[in-house]
């Protein structure tokens, strides 16, 4: 399939997804993750309508950005991020949607020229091998973050482990939007926690099914192109 086929088929399986879903009212931005490929490839999807381009590294994204820069784009940062990298690329970024320590929410607070749009990573499956912050954390973690006035939550992050049934990857997205919707209730000034970041190409269906309202796909745009 051509990129402008698969463009079309990821848009309307957004489509089905959110009329499928309890949350159908939601807007999903769809994000495409070009760390596989080149400017040049990043610019055919583009074309095709997505304005949402994500890179998951401190150094893609600055080459992306310069590549890019003659098109109208939201630029998401969705790699963890190490401190000594904050001040190369936080102010250039729409999104950041890895948050996942106060150090480094310390540091893009310092850093940063205006608010910063970011997202808390979440490990809710508890896997130690992933960033995050844990559920039983939390409450601490949003009174000190609620004290840096240059960073606002937006909504929460996570992945579902690669080796997930369709079944438990739909427990753990429902667990999110549960934890999202409580931290919303809260009305803590800089963390409206509004949004959901979940779902890549290989579950971003049932994602948006559970609530999500951003997507990071990256392989699906892409098939028969890479």
């Amino acid at each position: 399939m051509t990129i402008k086929e698969n463009v079309s088929k990821i848009l309307n399986n957004v489509d089905v997804a959110k009329a499928t879903s309890s949350y159908s009212n939601q807007s999903v931005m769809v994000i495409a993750v070009t760390k596989y490929v080149g400017a040049d490839k990043a610019r055919e999807v583009l074309n095709c309508g997505i304005s949402n381009i994500a890179e998951n590294r401190t150094e893609l994204f600055l080459e992306k950005y310069e590549a890019l820069k003659d098109l109208d784009l939201t630029w998401h940062l969705i790699g963890n991020l190490q401190r000594r990298k904050v001040k190369d690329v936080i102010n250039l970024v729409d999104y950041f949607h890895a948050l996942d320590s106060i150090k480094l929410a310390q540091e893009i607070n310092k850093r940063a020229e205006h608010t910063i749009k970011c997202f808390m990573e979440m490990n809710i499956s508890g896997e130690e091998s992933k960033h995050g912050f844990s559920v039983n954390e939390l409450s601490d973690v949003l009174d000190d973050i609620e004290q840096l006035e240059n960073i606002q939550i937006v909504g929460l992050m996570t992945m579902a482990p690669f080796e997930a049934t369709e079944e438990e990857t739909d427990v753990l997205f429902e667990q999110m939007k549960n934890l999202q919707v409580k931290i919303a209730a809260e009305n803590r000034s800089n963390i409206p926690c509004t949004e959901l970041s979940m779902g890549m190409s290989r579950d971003y269906q049932s994602a948006i099914r559970q609530g999500a309202t951003f997507v990071r796909i990256g392989h699906e745009f892409f098939q028969g192109e890479m």
